[in-house]
């Protein structure tokens, strides 16, 4: 498996586990998916780079 591949399961799994779908989990807002986002933003400006 590459990198990328890991990387791609990985970013999966977390928009999976950004959803608020428990009850302890809906008072938490955007947090999460801001998180995952800004993330996402340093992944592809990475590979756009070609660091990745």
């Amino acid at each position: 498996m590459t990198i990328g591949t890991i990387l791609l399961i990985i970013l999966i799994l977390a928009l999976l586990g950004i959803i608020p779908v428990w009850p302890h989990s809906r008072s938490w807002g955007y947090a999460p998916g801001g998180v995952i986002g800004v993330i996402v933003i340093i992944l592809v400006i990475m590979l756009l780079m070609g660091r990745l």
